[in-house]
């Protein structure tokens, strides 16, 4: 054997025993930074940042909290612009979303529409697209990160600056994208009908809910007298979150613990037992509003929704929300102020306000 060839099967000995580590010739570079976090920008679920030289992932939509943050919503991604190594993204081997099954906090699972999502609550199996409270779009494999499917054909009939124009003053918890986000639950709201159509029934919904919120200002009800009197002892459930717990909160005022109870069944969160998610999540909160939009009677003979998509009028969604009190002669004043609302709404989405328009 050669003095050459001996010397490279001692070299590969060497290095095979580990006496010998071999150094790349260069660094890795790190990854590099994505665009810096800003406090008045909107981050949903999968949108990435760059603050102090690191990068942080959205679990959620979030605004105005400065990564890390304390809510858990910005999952740090590492060191950025320096010499640490890019990491690779994780494999797609997750099971398939099944109804039914229990997941706990960060379980990621494959839905039915091909996209992954990580569970950001424990939860018996909530539908990931409908129960975004639950759920948040997950990235896998470098693939985008999944997103939900729009629901309005052409997107939601008011857009942001319309929705500013309608509530100059509103309370910065009632977010545009947050009622935007809750569209998913109803697809046929604002979605049935001609463009006119459309336009009256968001304006109709708009207009009753800054009624009931002095213009998207109050999220929860002001006389806290009442607190204790919205717990009905004869629902076999009762009161678990306390008996002064299902007070007026979000949009429509939600209140009761049956109407806590039904919203929450039907939207795939536990409602009856907090209830509080309607005064602290701002898509939630457009949520129960919806709900009670698209399927609740009330005092009337129709769903709102029904009311203004086969052309009974705004005066009927007024009878549905609270007509037992207004309709009738009950309080013309408070008549005249939803409907002057609704007048100015469909004003400023250039519809007419159609008939009917009283109770």
């Amino acid at each position: 054997m050669s003095r050459t060839r001996s010397l490279l099967v001692a070299l590969a000995l060497a290095v095979a025993s580990g006496l010998i580590a071999i150094i790349p010739t260069t660094a890795a570079s790190a990854a590099a930074c994505a665009t810096p976090w800003q406090s008045s920008a909107v981050y949903t679920g999968g949108m990435q940042v760059s603050y102090s030289g690191r990068n942080y992932q959205a679990k959620w939509w979030t605004q105005n909290e400065v990564p890390p943050g304390t809510s858990g919503v910005w999952q740090d991604l590492g060191s950025c612009g320096g010499s640490t190594p890019p990491s690779q993204p994780p494999t797609c081997n997750y099971p398939n979303w099944a109804a039914g099954t229990w997941y706990a906090t960060g379980a990621v699972v494959r839905y039915t529409n091909g996209q992954y999502y990580i569970a950001e609550h424990d939860n018996p199996g909530y539908d990931p697209i409908i129960s975004t409270w639950y759920w948040d779009p997950y990235t896998c494999g470098g693939q985008p990160p999944a997103s939900t499917p729009p629901t309005n054909p052409g997107g939601f009939v008011v857009s942001e600056a319309q929705f500013n124009q309608m509530f100059p003053g509103r309370n910065s918890f009632y977010t545009y994208s947050g009622l935007v986000a809750a569209l998913s639950a109803y697809p046929a709201f604002a979605g049935t009908g001609s463009d006119t159509v459309r336009k009256q029934e968001a304006a109709a919904f708009l207009a009753n809910v800054s009624h009931e919120t002095g213009g998207l200002v109050y999220i929860v009800e002001q006389n806290t007298a009442n607190y204790p009197h919205y717990c009905d002892y004869t629902q076999s459930y009762g009161c678990p979150a306390g008996q002064a717990a299902y007070y007026g909160r979000g949009p429509i005022q939600l209140s009761w613990n049956f109407n806590y109870n039904a919203a929450g069944n039907a939207l795939g969160l536990p409602l009856l037992t907090n209830p509080w998610l309607v005064e602290t999540d701002a898509s939630v909160a457009w949520k129960t509003g919806i709900w009670y939009w698209m399927t609740q009677n009330g005092p009337g003979t129709m769903t709102p929704h029904n009311a203004m998509v086969n052309g009974a009028g705004f005066g009927e969604t007024i009878r549905s929300i609270n007509g037992s009190l207004e309709c009738n002669g009950g309080n013309p004043g408070q008549v005249q102020s939803r409907v002057s609302k609704y007048q100015q709404f469909v004003g400023v989405l250039g519809v007419p306000a159609g008939n009917n328009l009283s109770c």
